[in-house]
């Protein structure tokens, strides 16, 4: 088969022009195929129309896929690109007026296929095959939908711009997996690989009205037996975009999507029990809840979104993190059903909006569309958490205009008023690619924030220049924000500050069949000075080098070493929670310390995906800062994760995460924290799964200390202060939960949890039970407009 496809593939090059595949590959009874080889330059494809009716069973053995689009030919993007995949793969491509249909054979002659049952989006440690389609043609945002071996899904979307992704933890150009849409899978293990079946209704994307359409699409498969990444068109590392380097599918026409309606109830009932501490008896109380959603698809490119009192019972709790800044809030992502959705198209440099922020809706609506070349993306909602009853109200609109292919300018206007409190930021921000390789951004935008009869207002902006060749690539920004801005709705981690950045990379590419596959050092140069200071041209109040260095070696093997050094001085301003007494007992004002030095080092070793597990192990050593009493420190932080996979059904994910902080001055453990966490999951079918997480978390934090005269500080505010003491927390976490979803909005949640505490850390001989809390949830999608 491959022999015959490989002949075939070299007779269409020579002809330059898309050739016939051989009947032998597709079926002993097939007439004729059209090839389209990505290495040879044949990237656009057109597939053909059909109104037969296929079952999606994975099987790709009636007739019409005979004669299907097939595209072939795929290179290497990672570790190293511009060179052949050392896998064939196949994709056969038809569409219907109703649905776009892809067949997926993948050869495997050189390892075992990796794959399992596991729930949707859990796929990133199977072999799998993502498809790219970029219905708008923007080269720079596609949806993604993406198969293992078995045909489990993962969907979502990919954009390129801005900064972190409201809906995810995800840079841009990353996959974000939040959203989910409607469509069918099916797939086998085979002799000669796997292959799967996938169709894809049109009223589960978005596209432009009209017909003859032409849509950017990529394949991207990922073998993990070798840790390689191999696209149908030959995308290279030097490049300011990997969507800009897709392929195109043409003469799309004829196709119905119309208008969808989705209305989605929701019943829970949440019982939450806790020891009273004068009687030790247990108090339940039961909090039963009805609500909903509602999704209107207005024909192939509006969406409008509604939810009354939604519930989020099946989101997975965050793994624990540690602030080894604790100076600075944690960010944490979104991953509630309702927000996720869109979530691209609320997309903002600096993170401006961050849907936490909306910590229990009573009620909220969102809207997002594209008019032409244009996104409008518009939420409201009415938060359940405030004061009183006084909940906020918080209205968010974004508009991004695109220009000559992947150019674009945004605007932002945010607003969140309530309990006395009222915040608005508008702003712009533009990206502009040039040359394939490089892009410029710039970002203005200003808050005003009223608090009673005051206001206060101030600005951000930002520059940045990027180059990503091959070999070398720089990254040049500057950053500044005003001590009065604020937003209310995104997530600003500190103020009143001017960051310049230069970060310069090299890459190293190995031999083919090397041992060595690549290298990659990123030389990166922090500055940050109060924000008048940069003006007045005033001393800097921080500054970094870091020289993060990467290895890659022959099946997927990864080994990181990491040394930055630092050089503090301390804004005083920053420290008025925190009192020093003197020596008639008196609270004064408390003045860090002039300047501090930091050096650490990271080390990191990561296996490949191996067939039954993977695991990680980086630890951090050196001298830092504790920033809460301005103090060297002796740092040693450990993080390590082991995934097992000893079934096709059976994942468990063990993880340890510990900072330990030893004061140089005196040998004292100052802060210490220790966090394992151990998730078990049974996948019963792609529709049932059931899911245990455990998590302990043991920390301990001294009395903070003053180190010039050594006296115990006092923290508060106002005129309130109190000695710090000692924090002592040993909780173990323990959250049971059974799943059932056959399609996305239908579900039934069974969940159980509970939370102990016992005086000793880890030593689970004392363990009380403090809290616990039941919980149910059903819902179903009903579709009138289907």
């Amino acid at each position: 088969m491959l022999v015959s496809l490989f002949l075939s593939v070299q007779v269409a090059a020579a002809q330059g022009s898309p050739s016939v595949l051989p009947s032998s590959t597709i079926s002993p009874t097939a007439t004729t195929a059209t090839v389209y080889h990505g290495r040879t330059g044949q990237s656009a494809a057109r597939i053909p129309r059909s109104d037969a009716t296929v079952l999606v069973d994975g099987k790709l053995d009636e007739p019409v896929w005979r004669t299907a689009a097939v595209l072939t030919g795929f290179s290497l993007y990672s570790p190293v690109d511009q060179r052949p995949a050392p896998d064939s793969t196949e994709v056969l491509v038809w569409y219907s007026t109703t649905a776009i249909h892809f067949g997926i054979r993948a050869f495997e002659p050189h390892g075992k296929v990796a794959a399992t049952l596991a729930d949707r989006d859990r796929i990133s440690a199977d072999d799998n095959i993502e498809l790219h389609l970029d219905t708008f043609f923007e080269r720079r945002r596609a949806f993604v939908f993406i198969v293992n071996p078995l045909g489990v899904q993962a969907d979502g979307t990919k954009a390129e711009g801005g900064g972190f992704i409201p809906g995810a933890n995800v840079a841009p150009g990353m996959n974000d997996l939040s959203a989910d849409f409607v469509w069918d899978s099916k797939g086998e293990v085979t002799d000669f690989g796997y292959q799967v079946e996938v169709r894809i209704p049109f009223k589960s994307l978005r596209y432009p009205i009209g017909s003859d359409q032409t849509w950017g699409l990529q394949i991207d498969r990922k073998v993990q037996h070798n840790g390689y990444e191999e696209t149908w068109t030959p995308a290279l590392k030097a490049g300011a975009s990997f969507i800009a380097q897709e392929g195109t599918i043409t003469g799309l026409s004829g196709m119905l999507h119309g208008q969808t309606l989705a209305v989605n109830p929701e019943l829970t009932n949440a019982v939450t029990g806790a020891s009273d501490a004068a009687t030790a008896n247990w108090k339940y109380t039961a909090s039963p809840q009805i609500g909903g959603n509602i999704r209107w698809g207005i024909g192939s490119n509006f969406v409008a979104n509604g939810t009354i009192k939604p519930d989020f019972s099946q989101v997975e709790s965050d793994a624990q993190q540690i602030a080894t800044d604790a100076r600075f809030a944690l960010f944490y992502p979104e991953r509630r059903p309702f927000f996720v959705e869109g979530s691209d198209q609320f997309n903002v440099p600096n993170t401006l909006v961050y849907t936490r922020r909306i910590a229990q809706p009573d009620a909220a609506a969102k809207f997002t569309g594209k008019v032409g070349r244009a996104d409008i993306a518009l939420l409201s909602a009415v938060d359940g958490q405030g004061t009183g009853t006084a909940h906020p109200m918080v209205n968010i609109l974004r508009l991004q205009q695109a220009f000559n292919q992947q150019n674009t300018v945004g605007l932002l206007f945010s607003d969140r008023s309530g309990g006395g409190r009222t915040n608005r930021v508008i702003g712009a921000d533009t990206k502009i690619v040039f040359k394939k390789l490089y892009f410029a951004q710039f970002q203005l935008v200003q808050s005003n924030t009223g608090t009673g009869n005051t206001s206060r207002s101030g600005p951000l902006w930002e520059a940045v220049v990027d180059g990503t060749g091959r070999a070398y690539g720089f990254h040049y920004s500057v950053l500044g924000i005003h001590p009065d801005f604020s937003a209310d709705n995104g997530f600003v981690a500190r103020t009143g500050i001017v960051q310049p950045t230069i970060a310069n990379r090299i890459s190293v590419y190995g031999a083919p069949g090397s041992v060595f596959e690549r290298y990659t050092g990123f030389l990166r140069l922090i500055g940050t000075w109060k924000y008048d200071d940069f003006f007045a041209g005033q001393s800097v109040l921080e500054r970094t080098a870091s020289m993060n260095n990467s290895f890659t070696f022959r099946g997927g093997w990864t080994i990181g070493a990491n040394p930055t050094f630092t050089r503090y001085a301390f804004d005083s301003a920053a420290y008025t929670g925190t009192r020093v007494p003197d020596a008639a007992g008196i609270a004064r004002p408390y003045v860090p310390r002039d300047q501090l030095n930091g050096a650490i080092v990271s080390f990191s070793v990561t296996t490949p995906q191996f067939r039954r597990f993977t695991a990680s192990l980086s630890t951090t050593l050196g001298q830092d800062v504790d920033f809460l009493e301005v103090t060297p420190v002796r740092r040693r932080d450990v993080s390590a994760s082991l995934d097992l996979r000893p079934t096709e059904q059976v994942r468990i994910t063990a993880t340890w995460v510990s900072s330990n902080f030893t004061r140089v001055r005196d040998g004292v453990q100052t802060a210490t924290t220790r966090i394992p966490r151990l998730k078990t999951e049974y996948q019963i079918s792609r529709a049932v799964f059931v899911r245990v997480v455990s998590q302990y978390e043991a920390s301990v934090r001294e009395p903070l200390v003053d180190p010039g005269t050594g006296r115990t500080l006092l923290t508060g505010s106002g005129t309130t202060f109190t000695t710090s003491a000692r924090r002592v927390t040993n909780n173990l976490r323990t959250d049971f939960l059974f799943s059932y979803r056959p399609s996305p909005g239908t579900v039934f949640f069974a969940g159980y949890g509970d939370t102990m505490i016992e005086p000793a850390p880890l030593a689970f001989n004392q363990l009380r039970r403090a809290a616990d809390a039941f919980f149910l949830k059903a819902s179903y999608v009903f579709q009138p407009l289907h």
